[in-house]
């Protein structure tokens, strides 16, 4: 019995050539909608929002994000617009979230205001727990100690601001005044006035653990003088009425 010849089929070139052709257009396809959406107003950033920020203003914060509307929506990322954004010598914190369609929004935390400064020209200037001076505005309330008689860049007075960042506020508020007063024994001596009629003497230095002192005298004691260095001392002022009786 004669070998049979096995049965080839033939190929279907018509199947595989539709399908590469579908494939094709549907590439095409994709990319012509991927190019319509990037080029319509639906891929750009309609709205830009900031808060939180006091010494800086809006403007100066989406230029240094390099961020405006108009702009494309997905790039760059959030978290490059804040790495920008941190840049600005006065900001501590930056979030920044995008929500589709179009909208960007900004927090910004600065860092916290520990005092003020009274220029020649008598011209108002916030001081920064990070040593960064801004001018204050024109709607600032000088709630915080006004630093007067220290020479610009001071390092005494940059390791200050760092000290009245971690005072309570409370107490910060009472500060009406600090002045350089350094001596042999201490280059960082320093000469606070307060709103309730204290004066105190310490150091920078010595500052963070002379805190509580200087709350409990304030709370328990009349005005008077108060020293605060190797040892504590405190002198109640003299009244007239006193000075005249010991008279």
């Amino acid at each position: 019995m004669p070998d049979q010849m096995p049965v080839l089929r033939e190929p279907k070139p018509a199947r595989r050539a539709n399908r590469k052709l579908l494939a094709i257009i549907l590439l095409l396809f994709v990319v012509l909608l991927s190019v319509l959406f990037f080029r319509s107003s639906i891929s750009k950033i309609s709205s830009v929002t900031v808060t939180g920020h006091q010494h800086i203003s809006t403007a100066e914060i989406q230029k240094a994000a390099g961020i405006a509307v108009g702009d494309p929506f997905f790039y760059p990322g959030e978290s490059e617009y804040a790495k920008r954004i941190k840049q600005l010598k006065s900001v501590e914190e930056v979030e920044v979230i995008k929500s589709f369609p179009g909208v960007v929004h900004i927090t910004v935390k600065e860092y916290p205001t520990v005092a003020f400064e009274l220029s020649d020209k008598g011209e108002i200037s916030a001081i920064l727990s990070n040593g960064t001076i801004l001018p204050a505005g024109s709607n600032y309330v000088v709630d915080k100690p006004v630093l007067s008689g220290w020479p610009a860049d001071d390092p005494v007075r940059e390791e200050l601001t760092a000290k009245l960042a971690d005072i309570p506020p409370d107490l910060l508020a009472d500060f009406s005044e600090i002045m350089p007063f350094p001596s042999n024994s201490y280059a960082d001596r320093i000469r606070i006035y307060t709103r309730t009629k204290f004066e105190i003497i310490t150091a920078v230095s010595l500052l963070p653990e002379k805190v509580e002192t200087i709350k409990a005298v304030i709370e328990t004691q009349d005005p008077g003088s108060v020293t605060l260095l190797l040892s504590d001392r405190y002198v109640p002022y003299v009244s007239e009425d006193e000075e005249e009786q010991e008279q």
